[in-house]
C-alpha cells in the first residue's frame, strides 16, 4: 500500500486484505487459549483422580485399624497411619498454596471470584477451594474468562519485574514444592513400626541435570549413599517419586541464557496457560501422594485375606545327576507377616517368613512321604485350611577318591585330585600330610616332608546344608623322579643314523613316554663326549654350541655319543645322562 499511487478501489481492497489477516491471527489466538482451557479441564479431572486414588488406599487403612481379631497388626495399622497424616498435612498445604495463587491471579486478572456455581457457564468458580478438605483442589471453569490472554499479571506476579532474578510468588512456590518432595521421599523411606526392623532416608536437594539420563545417575547415587534405606522394598518407589518431581531450576530459553524454572514456564503466559501449570503442579503433588500412601499400604494387608509381603519362590528337586532333565517350578509367594500360617506335619516345625520349615530325619527304602496341612486365617476369623505332600528319594551315601594319573602323591609337584561323593551334590576333600587347593574340575595336591598322607572326601547336601564323612583314604608321598636328557628328539639308549644326530641343536629335560606325569624341567648346563674324539665340549642352557655340533658331526658309525647335563624345574635340581649309539 505504499511505494506507488494507487487508486481509491485498490486502497479499499488493502484495507480489506489487513482487517482479513487480523481476524484470522485472532482466530488462531482463540484457538489456542480455548485448547488451554481444555488442557487445564483434562488436568484438572487427573488431579481430581490422583487425589481420590490416594484417599482411596488410605481408607482401606482407616478400616484395617478397626479390625479387632489382630492387635498386632492393628498396632502396625496406626504406627503406619501416623506418617500418611504427615503426608496428607504436606501436601495440603502445597495444594492450598497453590489454589490460593489462582484465585489471586484471577482476582487481579479482574474476574469474579466471588460468585459460586457449579457448572455455571458464566462463573469462574465452579467448586472453591476449602480448609475443610485440605487435599482436594478447588474446580475453576477458565472457558468463563473474560481476558484469557492476559499475561501481564501472571508474569509479574509470579515472575516479578524482571525474568532475572525471580522474586514474585513463584519464588516460594519453586522452594515449597522442592521442599515437598524432599519430606515426602523421607516419610516414605523412614519408618520402625512396632516389633520390626527401622529404616531410614534422607534426600538431597537435586536441581541441576540435563536429561533425563543425568537426573537418574544422580538420583541413584543419592539412594546410594543412603545406607539405612531398605532398597529392596523402597528403593523404587523412592526414585520414582523423586524423579517425577524433580524439575531442572536453570536452564536456557530461545535468547535468553540461564532463566530459572519459573521464568521458563510463566514468561508470557495467558492467564489459561498459567492456571494450567499450576493445576499441573498439583496433580503431581497429589500423584507423588498417592504412589507413597499406596505403597506405604502394603506394608500391611487389607481384603478377605491378608498379604503385605512377597517374595519369589522356586521349587524342584534338590540333587540330580549330570545329563537329567528337570523342572524346577518359579512363583511369587505372597503372606502376612502379622498374619502366619499354621503348619502340621512330622517333626520339628518353625514358621515365619509366610511359611513353615519341617526338620524331619530320612529314613525308609527308595523313597520317604511326607504329608500335613497348612492353614491361614482370613480377616473375617474364619481358617481356611488344605491338606499337603512331598515325596523325597533316598539316595545311599558312598565317596570314592582316584587319581587318574598316578597312585601316588609327588612332592614339588601339581598332583590332580577328583573326588566323588555319591549321593550328594557337593564333594568336600580334605587334606592330613597334603594341602588341596580347589581348582575348575578337583583339587592340585600339594604333600608336605612326610612319607605318606591321607585325604579325607565328605558330602554335603545344598539343600539341607548338612555335610558327612563318606570315609578316608591314604597315599604314599615320594620326591619327583628325574628327567631324562634327550638330544633334541633322541632319547637315551637310541641307535640314531649320523645326519639325524647331527641335525640336532638343542637338548631336553623330560619324561619319558613311560612315566604319565606333566612337569616341566629345562637344561641347565651339559657336556658331551663322542668316542674318538679328542675332547669334550660343554656349555650352558638348552642350545648345543657350534663347537659341540662340530662333535657331533664328527662321531663315526658305531661310536657312542655321551651326555650329562643338570636340570632345574619342579621337584629338585639334579643330574642326568644319556648315550646314544650312531649308525
Amino acid at each position: 500500500m505504499s511505494g506507488g499511487k494507487e487508486t481509491p478501489r485498490q486502497k479499499m481492497v488493502g484495507l480489506m486484505y489487513l482487517v482479513l489477516l487480523a481476524l484470522l491471527a485472532m482466530n488462531v489466538s482463540k484457538a489456542v487459549l480455548d485448547a488451554f482451557v481444555a488442557i487445564e479441564k483434562n488436568i484438572q479431572v487427573g488431579a481430581i483422580t490422583q487425589f481420590e486414588r490416594g484417599n482411596s488406599s488410605w481408607k482401606d487403612l482407616v478400616e484395617a485399624a478397626q479390625d479387632k481379631t489382630n492387635p498386632q497388626k492393628v498396632e502396625k495399622v496406626k504406627y503406619y497411619l501416623t506418617i500418611i497424616d504427615k503426608i496428607n498435612k504436606i501436601a495440603g498445604e502445597r495444594i492450598e498454596e497453590i489454589d490460593l495463587l489462582k484465585v489471586d491471579l484471577l482476582a487481579k486478572c479482574g474476574e469474579d471470584v466471588k460468585t459460586v456455581k457449579l457448572d455455571g457457564p458464566e462463573n469462574v468458580v465452579w467448586i472453591p477451594y476449602s480448609k475443610s478438605e485440605p487435599l482436594k483442589p478447588g474446580v475453576y471453569n477458565l472457558m468463563a474468562i473474560q481476558a484469557k490472554d492476559q499475561y501481564d499479571v501472571p508474569m509479574h506476579e509470579v515472575i516479578g519485574q524482571d525474568l532475572e532474578p525471580v522474586t514474585g510468588s513463584g519464588k516460594a512456590l519453586f522452594e515449597n514444592y522442592n521442599k515437598y518432595r524432599g519430606e515426602i521421599c523421607d516419610l516414605v523411606g523412614t519408618y520402625g513400626p512396632p516389633g520390626g526392623k527401622s529404616f531410614k532416608f534422607k534426600s538431597i536437594p537435586i536441581n541441576t541435570f540435563a536429561s533425563n539420563e543425568e537426573l537418574e545417575k544422580q538420583v541413584d547415587k543419592m539412594m546410594a549413599s543412603n545406607k539405612q534405606v531398605n532398597m529392596l522394598d523402597d528403593g523404587e518407589v523412592i526414585k520414582q517419586i523423586y524423579m517425577a518431581l524433580s524439575k531442572n531450576e536453570f536452564a536456557d530459553m530461545e535468547e535468553e541464557k540461564h532463566l530459572h524454572w519459573i521464568a521458563r514456564t510463566f514468561d508470557h503466559s495467558p492467564i489459561v496457560a498459567a492456571i494450567a501449570s499450576l493445576t499441573a503442579l498439583q496433580q503431581e503433588i497429589l500423584a507423588a501422594r498417592a504412589t507413597a500412601i499406596t505403597h506405604i499400604k502394603s506394608r500391611v494387608s487389607t481384603g478377605e485375606y491378608s498379604f503385605n509381603k512377597i517374595m519369589p519362590l522356586a521349587f524342584g528337586p534338590g540333587i540330580a545327576n549330570s545329563g537329567d532333565e528337570v523342572e524346577v517350578n518359579v512363583m511369587m509367594a505372597a503372606f502376612d507377616s502379622d498374619n502366619q500360617p499354621m503348619v502340621t506335619g512330622p517333626g520339628s516345625i518353625t514358621i515365619a517368613d509366610g511359611k513353615g520349615v519341617l526338620k524331619v530325619k530320612v529314613s525308609g527304602g527308595a523313597e520317604m512321604v511326607l504329608n500335613g496341612t497348612v492353614a491361614v486365617k482370613k480377616k473375617s476369623g474364619e481358617i481356611k485350611k488344605e491338606n499337603w505332600t512331598h515325596t523325597i528319594k533316598i539316595m545311599k551315601p558312598q565317596g570314592t577318591v582316584s587319581l587318574p594319573e598316578m597312585n601316588v602323591l609327588y612332592r614339588g609337584y601339581k598332583n590332580i585330585v577328583q573326588g566323588v561323593a555319591s549321593g550328594y551334590d557337593q564333594t568336600i576333600l580334605a587334606g592330613n600330610g597334603v594341602t588341596l587347593s580347589k581348582t575348575a574340575t578337583g583339587y592340585i595336591g600339594s604333600p608336605g616332608a612326610g612319607r605318606e598322607c591321607s585325604i579325607t572326601v565328605s558330602g554335603k547336601n545344598s539343600v539341607t546344608n548338612k555335610t558327612v564323612s563318606l570315609g578316608q583314604f591314604k597315599f604314599r608321598v615320594s620326591n619327583l623322579p628325574p628327567p631324562a636328557v634327550y638330544l633334541g628328539t633322541i632319547g637315551t639308549g637310541s641307535s640314531v643314523g649320523k645326519s639325524a644326530i647331527a641335525s640336532m641343536t638343542k637338548l631336553f629335560a623330560k619324561y619319558p613316554p613311560e612315566i604319565p606325569l606333566s612337569a616341566d624341567f629345562s637344561v641347565a648346563s651339559w657336556e658331551i663326549s663322542v668316542a674318538g674324539a679328542p675332547r669334550p665340549a660343554s656349555g650352558s642352557g638348552p642350545g648345543l654350541s657350534p663347537e659341540a655340533m662340530g662333535l657331533l658331526k664328527q662321531a663315526k658309525p658305531g661310536a657312542k655319543i655321551n651326555i650329562s647335563a643338570k636340570y632345574k624345574g619342579m621337584g629338585y635340581a639334579g643330574n642326568m645322562a644319556s648315550i646314544i649309539t650312531v649308525q
